[in-house]
């Protein structure tokens, strides 16, 4: 592998086929094979993709939203499974680094259900599966609590990777120990969010977030959010316009590609479908390590320790 790799990375901007995992997974695909056809050796999408978000938690009290809880589960895809076998087998095809979420549905509970992030390399095999570890706000209501054994960086081609979903970007902890293990490449995968308070604008949180990341690690980051279509509006909403009206709210999604300076490479995509290109060139993060480098010399590790406890938690324990 190239000690620093440059290559284009795609940040896929677009909304699942709601509730639909086999369709989203064909959506998926598709994209892969667009991306990987405009040089792309990296692409990431947005979060829980696969096959889309509870906007209802955010809308409907939890009694009301229980019936579409269930449609979501019945919907969600395992890991491993058939649906995870079709999107290695794209990034096999198409010799493509390919971060994806998903619903991924707890293997040993009925009702569990994960916000996961799967991390495919390009010969096709699944790297790592990261769940996110705290869900914010209203996703309580779906989803269960990940833990810290895939709080990891993955070696590949395009150089140290690591992901995390959505709000777990503002976990200043979790960025720190990717950081620590050398993440150079980060994926930062977000849903469109136009339930959020009314003070409250999506897209430059997100750009906040990931400038702050950059800037810190002195890194990449790709940015990859999902977009809102008309039938997310309808379910969420029923027949209450004023909740569909902000449904619509504009400055909701933002994906591009970010540089080691907290500034994006490319004009960023803001709400509407799409994918956003960007060529990456790991040795630009060489010469901002000088000035403030936070895993090295511009630390106290005498003073300052982080430890992190990545022993998966199972539900019971057999001694024997």
């Amino acid at each position: 592998m190239d000690e620093f790799p440059r290559f284009t990375a795609a940040a896929v901007q677009a909304a699942p086929v709601y509730l639909d995992a086999a369709a989203t997974v064909d959506k998926a695909v598709s994209l892969i094979h667009e991306a990987a056809a405009n040089g792309a050796a990296l692409v990431a999408f947005p979060e829980v993709f696969v096959p889309g978000y509870p906007y209802w938690n955010w809308t409907m009290n939890p009694v009301d939203g229980s019936p579409w809880y269930e449609r979501l589960y019945r919907s969600a895809i395992d890991v491993p499974g058939p649906h995870v076998e079709t999107l290695c087998s794209a990034a096999a095809a198409t010799g493509c680094t390919v971060v994806i979420g998903v619903n991924e549905r707890g293997p040993h509970s009925l009702g569990v259900l994960y916000n996961s992030v799967l991390i495919i390399g390009p010969d096709g095999t699944l790297l790592g599966v990261h769940r996110k570890l705290v869900p914010t706000w209203a996703e309580k209501l779906t989803w269960t609590n990940g833990d810290a054994s895939s709080l990891r960086v993955h070696r590949t081609p395009v150089g140290p990777l690591g992901a995390l979903a959505c709000g777990e970007n503002t976990n200043t902890l979790a960025r720190f120990t990717l950081l620590a293990q050398g993440e150079l490449v980060h994926v930062a995968n977000y849903i469109s969010l136009p339930v959020a308070p009314a003070d409250y604008d999506m897209s430059e949180a997100i750009a906040i977030r990931t400038a702050a990341h950059c800037f810190e690690g002195k890194l990449f980051s790709v940015v990859s959010c999902s977009t809102v279509t008309e039938e997310m509006i309808e379910i969420a909403a029923g027949d209450n316009a004023v909740i569909a009206e902000r449904m619509r709210r504009k400055r909701s999604a933002l994906s591009g590609v970010f540089g080691p300076d907290g500034r994006p490479l490319v004009d960023p995509l803001v709400d509407e479908e799409g994918i956003v290109y960007a060529e990456i060139d790991l040795s630009r993060c060489i010469q901002p390590k000088q000035m403030h480098d936070i895993i090295g010399h511009y630390n106290r590790f005498d003073i300052f320790h982080l430890t992190v406890d990545n022993t998966p938690r199972a539900p019971i324990t057999f001694t024997a």
